[in-house]
């Protein structure tokens, strides 16, 4: 027996010698293919059990403050799943844009996704067939040359701002909002009759998204950690609450376009377009209830937000605002009003919209992206399954591209050769397969309302309430806080305004 303990000795280390040779010649295959063992990015250390807290308020601004410390790309521990955050421009374009077939999924989102929208939300829909479906119908309806046709739409309710404000300029912001609501119910459901803020559908969508951007806040539910508790019995019984209000608010909207379009007196509209080519799309009724509802949901809210934060500008920034007054009085002068003939000659109206979006983000941290493969970059590496967030705060806050970046300054945008440049891209709409498909026509809205509002107003701050530039509600779209301005007609004559309002859109 004891003979044998030579043999055991010499197996063991013959054992240890082939391992080691294992090691190695997989470290030499590994250095050969470039080891794909990268760290991650750095970042704010954690628990060891835990990982990162993520802040309670602010988080977009708090990441940010991250991106400064530690890099431009970083990365967080939430329990067992890693979140990368990208906080400058270059890191976004190579990782975003450049590996955005890579991004294009959704992480898992129970709360939003599942629980509240049953799988149907575009926005949270995973990469795969049904996205591509989805996608599909709404890029060919928004393309940037189908949505010229929605500006008659645009210019009567851009219009109806201007007297809205006339009538009663300390409601400004509800005037943004009925100009945005109005806009996207008649091209979402061609609805006609004129809309109130307070009309009931218009109530409804603005109660549901402030639900949905609740439940999307990242670490907002215990659910999206322990996604057990869907099916524990009561658990935020209110969001069932609010599936069931919004399913009805859906269903009923396309609905009645079903009925116009059965008694032939449906105009042209998304969901017309929708119910006419259900067999091509392949869209069942549901997924058509949802994809208009959502796109109705999402256009009404970031548009107005949008508009809010060009009238906060102007009377922020006086000087800024006379610059684009100087130009609409030289090209457009006083007899007539701007239209969207004039876009391309108003280039300081389209360098003061660019600077707004930067200056105030709509969407201050963006929607989250998953990665489905690993990716590395510089030193380190994303990895398959993480949540990725570029951060419309932080990469709007580059200084290595927008210098002094709290400042507002629309000349900015503009190249050497005195145009506007089209070399630097802020994400306002998103990233990759993932850009807001509806951004054709809000870029278009945007426009015409800072042009008609600049041409027609000078805006300044009420010296009795000044505006706090600051104060803005901390959520997934970040709207601003009730503030007053001052709106004095810029033709002498108020009832000149007024008819020049009236014929200006006269013939749509």
């Amino acid at each position: 027996m004891f003979q044998l303990l030579p043999d055991v000795a010499f197996q063991a280390k013959a054992l240890a010698a082939l391992l080691a040779l294992v090691l190695a010649g997989s470290a030499v295959r590994a250095k050969l293919k470039g080891n794909p063992r990268l760290p991650l990015p750095p970042g704010p250390p954690g628990h060891w059990l835990l990982g990162n807290a993520l802040p309670r308020v602010n988080q977009s601004q708090q990441f940010a403050a991250w991106v400064n410390q530690y890099g431009p790309v970083i990365s967080l521990r939430i329990g067992p799943k890693i979140m990368i955050i990208i906080g400058r421009h270059r890191e976004s374009v190579d990782i975003m844009e450049k590996e955005g077939g890579v991004l294009a999924d959704r992480p898992r989102s129970v709360a939003a996704g599942e629980m509240l929208s049953r799988g149907l939300r575009m926005v949270l829909t995973p990469a795969g067939e049904q996205f591509r479906r989805l996608r599909r119908v709404v890029h060919t309806h928004l393309q940037a040359k189908a949505v010229e046709s929605y500006g008659p739409i645009q210019i009567q309710a851009a219009r109806d701002v201007i007297l809205d404000i006339l009538n009663d300029p300390k409601r400004h912001q509800a005037h943004a909002n009925r100009y945005a609501a109005s806009v996207i119910l008649r091209v979402t459901y061609g609805k006609s009759t004129p809309t109130a803020t307070d009309a009931p559908e218009i109530v409804t969508i603005h109660k549901m998204l402030k639900h949905f951007q609740m439940l999307m806040r990242p670490g907002a539910m215990l659910v999206e950690k322990y996604p057990i508790l869907k099916y524990v019995p009561f658990y935020a019984s209110s969001i069932e609450t609010w599936r069931q209000e919004e399913s009805k608010l859906y269903h009923d909207q396309l609905g009645r376009v079903a009925r116009e379009l059965g008694m032939g007196e449906a105009g042209p509209s998304f969901g017309r377009y929708l119910l006419e080519n259900q067999n091509t799309h392949k869209l069942s009724y549901e997924e058509m209830a949802y994809l208009a509802g959502s796109l109705f949901g999402a256009g009404s809210d970031t548009t107005a937000v949008a508009i809010m934060v060009v009238v906060m500008a102007a009377a922020c920034h006086p000087e800024a605002q006379d610059i684009v007054q100087d130009e609409l009085d030289n090209i457009i002068g006083r007899d007539r009003a701007p239209t969207f003939d004039d876009y391309d000659t108003l280039l300081q109206i389209q360098a003061f919209m660019l600077e707004c979006l930067r200056w105030r983000p709509v969407t201050t941290l963006g929607f989250a992206h998953r990665s489905t493969a690993d990716i590395p970059y510089k030193d380190f590496c994303i990895p398959k399954g993480a949540i990725v967030f570029g951060n419309h705060w932080a990469i709007s806050r580059d200084p290595e591209v927008y210098p002094n970046p709290d400042k507002f300054d629309p000349q900015r945008w503009f190249g050497s050769d005195g145009g506007v440049r089209d070399d630097l891209k802020f994400p306002s709409f998103g990233f990759g397969r993932r850009i807001c498909p509806g951004r054709h026509i809000a870029n278009r809205s945007i426009f015409i309302n800072t042009a008609l509002l600049l041409w027609s107003f000078r805006i300044t701050q009420d010296p009795n309430s000044p505006i706090d530039d600051t104060g803005f509600v901390d959520g997934v779209i970040a709207h601003p806080k009730p503030f007053e301005a001052c709106f004095t007609p810029r033709i002498a004559d108020e009832a000149h305004l007024r008819e020049v309002m009236a014929k200006y859109a006269e013939g749509l």
